[in-house]
């Protein structure tokens, strides 16, 4: 099947589609004209199925570590203590790279009543906040849907949205189901 070319250089029109699917994958919802909306469709069902079909691929381990104390008179003690680590698989961490190939890095927006500090305490440890959200919400969600109605695809929905008032491109809402 062939790509629009939506009326754009190459490199202009990737860049566009990488932004319009890092929103549409934010935001649950964007609205554009009808033919970007099937562009990024396309890219967006196959980013959330190399999510799907990888995001439960993990690797624990656990690692015993030891710390040491000083009591009051300054004498060393050793105390050990088991970790448990859980890390990517090999599966996971590939489909990781490729989804971060394609989409841009969004960061989570500071509410106008929120403190620097909560802000901070909200969002400290997370590094790339749209990869943790399609990981951990949107892969079991679709999974569990797969599980349920027997099927594959079908993540995004495109609407058509009658036509734009000053060229009369046609509009349409593309959505997550």
């Amino acid at each position: 099947m062939e790509n629009r070319k939506l009326g754009k250089a190459t490199d202009i029109r990737m860049a566009l589609l990488r932004g319009q699917v890092t929103d549409l994958l934010w935001y649950g919802k964007i609205e554009t004209t009808f033919d970007r909306a099937k562009e990024v469709q396309k890219i967006a069902e196959k980013l959330l199925t190399k999510a799907i079909n990888s995001y439960t691929d993990t690797v624990k381990k656990v690692e015993s570590r030891q710390r040491k104390k000083k009591d009051k008179k300054g004498n060393v003690t050793v105390e050990e203590y088991k970790v448990e680590l859980v890390n990517d698989g090999p599966k996971k961490l590939a489909a990781r790279r490729a989804i971060m190939a394609v989409v841009y890095d969004a960061k989570e927006s500071k509410a106008f009543t929120e403190s620097k500090a909560a802000y901070r305490a909200r969002t400290g440890k997370i590094q790339h906040p749209l990869i943790e959200k399609i990981f951990n919400e949107y892969a079991p969600k679709y999974a569990n849907r797969a599980e349920e109605k027997g099927t594959k695809g079908g993540y995004t929905r495109v609407l058509r949205n009658g036509f734009r008032r000053g060229d009369g491109a046609e509009l349409a809402l593309i959505e997550l189901v």
